[in-house]
């Protein structure tokens, strides 16, 4: 017997390796010569391939030779060294047994090469490594673009999505799970895959989830609870007291309008307003309908008059109390804001205190979402989006999920349709999937005078419904909430808004991203949150002073809300009142409403 020979269980790799390997060599081929470029990048000597030139149009020509020069001999050696070692493992060691030391290793929770045969294979170790280090390349040579400091960021998205797209595990032939896994079904896997293509061209989307686990008011979206009121934009849910005695004043929760209000209402051991509601507070939800055709026409001020201005008042009038607390998360936290300094112009005093979840208002770094807006890409729509057409929630959907591509988009597309697999029951990708279209005026209103403009944080230079909207005259106490890897609300834009409002504030950062640093449930007892009392001008400076807390939030803000309450009272027996009885039981009819 060979002493070096494969053992058995390699045989069909080493099958599979040769029959695919004239396939790799051509993808190899064609992706370390990709595209025309803007100009020829170092050649390295001896068998190694060329630098890739990046797609076309992609780097400026007015890159700086001599940068170039000092980029190419930084990548140079390590080319080298790859390609020599590869040169060896395929043709020195045709039995398989040798594998091609790392010249490079994946970023930090990449997940994308976890499987042995990346490293133990060298076939697929060459296009594991050649692609990362093509892509640390690429990545460098966009920094290195003398452009514009917005254009830079675009750049650097966009490089980052080309190089994201070109990995070879997005391609069947390139992929050893993917082949495994057909091999061992026969083929089938292949053609499961084809029918969840299918199925998600006929949705407009990428599943992320199971959707036959879910279902709003089945699993979804069950704390007990009635409408008491509805118009054509909201309607308002009253949740159905727990304990026998709640605070005298009530909370309402303003969600973002571009998605369903029930993230905070997930399922009963993840949902927020069931541990408020267990808290003792009156909780009311402002549900946001999905804008058809006839409401594309409303604008900022409707939204703001006719959502939480109005459920200020109804849940007031319902609770019988003069003032009540208000808590907003992320776009709802920018509307409610934008809410509260209209009302300090008129000089109503309804809000005791306000809790600001993920909300950005100051729009100076608006983190990578922002690479999709643009005084160019407003002007190509205003005219049609001003004159009624709506944003569909699906275009809002794949641009938060293009920002993280890997997890939200190609991580998808390789188990649904190159495996065949079904993705995993989750009910926060289930919520994120399921957006709402917006109408086109309130949209532009938005992007123009907060995106692009970053207007609403100067005293004065807005005026919304009539009056001069001045963040500066929110008084009342205020808790400010960010996650640390929020990518869509970066947490150091968020603290801005320590330096906008009038009154005290209260900043804590927990960890995780958007969605998840949020819904983190005590009973779980994870992650972890910061706080710091003194509020710096620097956030980092505040961060670093910081002290770590263990577990959720949620516990250190029922402490911060509950002298806000007011006195505790008898609970009521029902939800409504004489003016305003129950219409329909939660979770409502505006939140089964699709967006197609």
């Amino acid at each position: 017997m060979n002493p070096h020979a494969a053992p058995p269980e390699n045989q069909p790799w080493l099958e599979l390796a040769g029959r695919w390997q004239q396939i790799g060599q051509e993808w190899t081929h064609w992706w370390t010569h990709a595209g025309s470029g803007a100009a020829a990048i170092g050649t390295v000597v001896g068998a190694c391939p060329a630098m890739p030139s990046p797609p076309a149009g992609l780097v400026p020509d007015t890159v700086d030779p001599d940068v170039l020069s000092k980029l190419n001999a930084k990548y140079q050696p390590r080319i080298q060294a790859l390609w020599t070692a590869a040169q060896a493992a395929l043709v020195c060691a045709p039995d398989g047994q040798a594998q091609i030391a790392n010249v490079v290793e994946s970023p930090p929770g990449d997940r994308r090469f976890a499987a042995p045969e990346w490293s133990a294979l060298p076939f697929f170790a060459l296009m594991k490594q050649s692609y990362l280090l093509t892509g640390e390349y690429l990545n460098e040579l966009a920094a290195l673009a003398p452009v514009p400091e917005p254009d830079r960021k675009r750049l650097a998205f966009m490089t980052r999505q080309y190089v994201d797209a070109m990995a070879p595990t997005n391609f069947p032939a390139t992929n050893p799970e993917v082949l495994k896994r057909a091999v061992a079904t026969e083929g089938a896997s292949l053609a499961q895959g084809l029918a969840n293509l299918m199925a998600d061209a006929q949705r407009g989307r990428i599943s992320m989830s199971d959707e036959r686990a879910f279902a709003i008011g089945r699993n979804l979206a069950v704390t007990p609870g009635d409408v008491v009121f509805r118009s054509d934009l909201i309607e308002l849910i009253q949740y159905a007291p727990t304990t026998k005695h709640v605070f005298r004043r009530p909370l309402l929760i303003v969600p973002p309008c571009i998605n369903k209000y029930y993230i905070l209402d997930l399922q009963p051991e993840n949902s927020f307003v069931r541990w408020a509601v267990a808290e003792g507070h009156t909780v009311f939800m402002l549900s946001w309908r999905n804008v058809p055709p006839e409401l594309g026409h409303l604008t900022w001020d409707d939204y703001l008059e006719q959502g939480p201005l109005t459920a200020i008042r109804v849940a007031r009038e319902i609770a019988g109390s003069a003032t009540v607390n208000v808590l907003g998360f992320c776009v709802g936290g920018t509307l409610l804001a934008s809410a509260l300094a209209l009302l300090a112009a008129r000089k109503d005093r309804s809000v005791e205190s306000t809790t600001l979840l993920t909300t950005m208002l100051d729009f100076e770094d608006p983190g990578e979402i922002g690479v999709y807006i643009s005084r160019e890409f407003l002007a190509s729509r205003e005219s049609a989006l001003m004159s009624g057409q709506r944003v569909h929630g699906s275009e809002l959907a794949g641009a938060f999920a293009s920002l993280r591509a890997n997890d939200l988009v190609w991580n998808y597309v390789v188990n649904n349709y190159l495996k065949g697999a079904t993705p995993p029951a989750f009910d926060l990708l289930h919520w994120n999937c399921d957006s709402s279209n917006l109408p086109g005026p309130m949209y532009v209103y938005y992007l123009k005078n907060m995106y692009l403009d970053n207007r609403l944080r100067e005293p004065g230079a807005l005026t919304m419904a009539g009056e001069t909207i001045d963040l500066g005259r929110v008084t009342m106490p205020t808790y400010v909430y960010a996650s640390r890897d929020d990518h869509i609300v970066p947490w150091r834009a968020a603290y801005r808004t320590t330096a906008l409002f009038g009154g005290d504030l209260a900043f804590v950062m927990g960890a995780s991203g958007h969605i998840a640093g949020v819904v983190n449930p005590p009973e779980k007892k994870r992650r972890n949150y910061w706080t710091n009392d003194l509020l710096t001008d620097d956030p980092d400076e505040w961060f670093a002073r910081a002290q770590s807390i263990p577990g959720s939030w949620w516990p250190h803000w029922a402490a911060w809300l509950e002298p806000h309450g007011g006195a505790r009272r008898p609970a009521p027996h029902g939800t409504g009142s004489d003016d305003y009885p129950p219409m329909a039981s939660a979770p409502g009819h505006y939140v089964l409403e699709s967006a197609g």
